[in-house]
């Protein structure tokens, strides 16, 4: 059996409520909460979207729509979660009247260079593999799993997001799971808290 997925939750820097309170009259500290959050933004659009382009352009209005509303952020819940929430509304607006949205295999497209040569290729294989099958399940357990696992946010926020409480976030991903495992013949491990 080959495990794929992997979860530890994420306690956001002690300085992070700092640092965007800095934000709202620091373009560096933005900058900051930019480079720490961009790649979970774009991961997760380019998991719905299927396109870099899209993607990329979804990422820019997620962080524009970030800087313009950054005194919102009330830091009850993370950064990570809070930008997050504004992503997940930028990608309904993009699907406003689109049915179909585009798997996450795009998302295999994007290579670590520190890795060997054939760990990105069965990476890449096993990736195909649960990506095909997230396509098969209900959307609302796909969402979850790429939340929490291409996003690599807690259950508690990506309940947040989801409108859900910690507890049915984290059984819509253990059903998903399991869903992908009758899908796949890979072995999906995750770590509760």
């Amino acid at each position: 059996m080959t495990t794929i997925m992997t979860t530890h939750p994420k306690s956001p820097p002690v300085d992070e409520i700092d640092l965007v309170r800095k934000a709202y009259a620091s373009a560096d500290a933005f900058g900051e909460l930019y480079h720490r959050h961009v790649m979970r933004v774009y991961r997760y659009h380019l998991a719905h979207v299927g396109n870099i382009k899209d993607a990329e352009d979804l990422t820019s209005q997620t962080f524009i729509s970030a800087l313009e509303g950054i005194r919102s952020f009330r830091g009850s819940g993370s950064f990570a979660a809070w930008i997050l929430g504004i992503a997940a509304r930028k990608k309904a607006m993009f699907f406003r009247g689109i049915k179909l949205e585009v798997g996450i295999e795009a998302a295999e497209h994007i290579p670590n260079p520190n890795m060997a040569t054939d760990y990105l290729t069965n990476q890449r294989l096993r990736l195909a593999s649960v990506t095909r099958a997230l396509k098969q399940i209900s959307a609302e357990r796909a969402d979850a799993i790429a939340l929490c696992f291409f996003s690599e946010l807690t259950y508690a926020e990506a309940g947040h997001i989801l409108k859900k409480s910690e507890a049915a976030t984290k059984m819509l991903v253990s059903r998903g799971l399991q869903d992908l495992r009758e899908r796949t013949s890979l072995a999906f491990e995750v770590e509760y808290d």
